[in-house]
């Protein structure tokens, strides 16, 4: 496995897969290197804790980070590439030129600014690395559908691949977060798979998901179109861990 920290140390070659990640790697990872693996000659990780899409200075700073881990799990998936830059290689001094969606409601409403940072670091991969596949999450399910418009909108030579949500087995969907939370903060956290999984049999799956939701006070609980699916959402906070998670409603995750 190769290691990487420059653009041009970047090298592009047809049947590429891309995994977008900002490292503090768990098993949710490893199921998106594996489909990119299934599907893809070379496989390429980025790790990249990327500044412009944390939207509080505080949750930027105290986000997981251990770099020799992660290349253990990649090396161990088989990936090819790692492509591990600092902040000021992908932006360097006068970076001045962003990809700004117009995305409004649930995390786009949530947390201003943050789908401009993921926008703009993504369409930078896809324009340095070429993939032909580039694979995402469920759990960020909102910010596939960002991206699918992207490449739709500009153009861009990439289809976007989701990988369904890998959870522990209390239920709660692996997040780099989770580990900030204390063992009674995990309790109190299981509330937002529970809430999501029986509200999404319910008639009015919105109003069932927050009275559900037994005391966690949500950013937002929103039915998402993906295009192909639709996913019911919410957001919570729990001490001073946000946790993001969705359930399918209709359609077919791809």
């Amino acid at each position: 496995m190769k290691v990487v920290r420059t653009m041009g140390e970047l090298e592009t070659a047809p049947g590429t897969g891309l995994v977008p990640t900002m490292g503090a790697l768990h098993e949710g990872h490893r199921a998106l290197f594996r489909a990119a693996r299934a599907e893809s000659e070379r496989v390429v990780a980025s790790l990249f804790v990327n500044p412009a899409q944390f939207d509080e200075q505080a949750d930027l700073e105290a986000y997981p980070r251990d770099e020799e881990h992660d290349l253990q799990l990649a090396r161990a998936e088989g990936v090819d590439v790692v492509f591990a830059p600092p902040p000021e290689e992908m932006y360097p001094a006068g970076f001045a030129t962003w990809v700004d969606p117009q995305e409004t409601g649930a995390e786009g409403t949530a947390r201003p600014g943050h789908f401009r940072g993921v926008a703009t670091v993504c369409l930078k991969l896809f324009n340095l690395v070429r993939p032909e596949r580039a694979y995402f999450g469920q759990k960020d399910g909102q910010q596939v559908a960002v991206l699918r418009r992207l490449v739709r909108d500009l153009n861009v030579p990439v289809e976007i691949r989701v990988v369904p949500t890998v959870r522990d087995p209390d239920g709660l969907a692996l997040s780099s977060r989770n580990g900030r939370l204390s063992a009674e903060e995990r309790q109190r956290a299981l509330g937002l798979p529970r809430a999501l999984a029986s509200a999404a049999r319910e008639p009015n799956p919105v109003a069932a998901a927050r009275a559900s939701l037994n005391g966690l006070d949500p950013d937002y609980v929103e039915v998402l179109d993906l295009g192909d699916a639709k996913l019911l959402a919410a957001a919570i906070r729990v001490g001073s861990t946000r946790l993001i998670d969705n359930v399918l409603l209709e359609g077919e995750i791809q």
